[in-house]
């Protein structure tokens, strides 16, 4: 039997909670796979279900700085209103994608509205968040070359890119 290693595709159900136990996201029935060893998944997760085999659980706490890291006040900021494409409903909640100074796709959330600037936050939404996980190991396999080739799991009709 396999466990889960680094190259391996490992599918899981999860349920994920805050501090004050309220779900923020699950998966279940088999619907989440990651390439193990590729960081598509937070590293304290990853490094959780190291050596698990199918059907183990595990519950893990894990701390910011093992998720998506402490907020980061920097990365809040006034963006003139019309930097938004014409049309786009602007408000207090709804995210944006734009291009960060690396030419890497950042997701920006509105968190306050005015006449002629919008405040952003380029925070992930869980950044400085305690996380709680409660996974099964579903199925373990090896990853296709393809796979480990593109570094993340492709579905059973293959991937396009």
């Amino acid at each position: 039997m396999s466990n889960v290693q680094s190259q391996k595709v490992v599918t899981i159900d999860y349920t994920l909670t805050d501090d004050n136990s309220e779900v923020i996201d699950e998966s279940t029935g088999g619907q989440f796979a990651y390439l193990h060893g590729s960081s598509n998944i937070i590293p304290g997760l990853e490094d959780a279900l190291v050596g698990k085999e199918p059907g183990e659980q595990v519950q893990v706490t894990l701390a910011p700085d093992d998720a998506y890291g402490a907020r980061d006040d920097q990365l809040l900021q006034s963006v003139p209103r019309d930097m938004f494409p014409e049309g786009a409903e602007v408000a207090v909640g709804n995210r944006f994608q734009a291009q960060g100074p690396d030419g890497d796709t950042i997701v920006l959330t509105v968190t306050n509205v005015g006449d002629e600037e919008v405040e952003v936050d380029a925070n992930h939404p869980l950044a400085g968040e305690t996380l709680h996980f409660d996974v099964k190991v579903v199925d373990i396999r090896d990853a296709s070359a393809e796979e480990l080739e593109h570094g993340h799991v492709h579905g059973p009709e293959g991937h396009e890119h």
